[in-house]
């Protein structure tokens, strides 16, 4: 089976579709918050010249996907699917990043649901690789039921520095159970 890696999905309130040349803008707007990055490995893509390179590795990626609050029109933010560190029969989520306003709210979960129905349809496994001290993210994730994977890690040079990844996963029969899948779209 194969799973289109830029479609456009919507929800109640967002809208996710491909990322575009012509998104640089709106999404800098919202990655050069320094808060938005203090957990993460790469804590300085609110810099310009690092959120360039995060921009274009997501445009070359063939996976990114723009996230818009459909009320308002605004980007809020980006996540991405991908093949690259991935096991038989998996699809990696990752890369996500929303603007601060809306953390802590239904956005996060409404873009993973519409993100894993859809991964869904191709694959059994979503992934997620978090830098093992972004707290705020692992907590993100185990509140839409991923599960941390134990003896399995990736390791990459992220700033200049090695940086380990913890993985979480869903599988498909457990998302189907869960209440995230569950839930009826508002």
């Amino acid at each position: 089976m194969t799973l289109d890696l830029q479609p456009v999905l919507a929800g109640p309130r967002l809208l996710v579709r491909p990322l575009a040349p012509d998104d640089r803008e709106a999404l800098h707007a919202v990655a050069r918050d320094p808060l938005l990055w203090a957990m993460h490995p790469a804590h300085d893509r609110h810099r310009r010249p690092v959120f360039d390179r995060l921009f274009d590795d997501s445009l070359a990626s063939g996976g990114a996907l723009l996230v818009v609050d459909r009320a308002s029109g605004a980007a809020i933010g980006s996540s991405r699917f991908s093949f690259q560190f991935v096991e038989p029969g998996e699809v990696e989520i990752g890369w996500t990043f929303l603007a601060r306003e809306y953390w802590g709210g239904p956005t996060n979960r409404e873009l993973k649901r519409l993100m894993l129905r859809h991964a869904f349809g191709g694959v059994a496994t979503a992934m997620f690789r978090v830098g093992e001290g972004n707290l705020r993210s692992r907590r993100a994730l185990e509140k839409i039921g991923a599960r941390l994977l134990t003896g399995r890690t990736h390791r990459a040079s992220v700033a200049g520095r090695e940086v380990v990844h913890v993985v979480y996963t869903i599988a498909r029969e457990d998302f189907r159970r869960s209440p995230l899948d569950l839930e009826p779209e508002r």
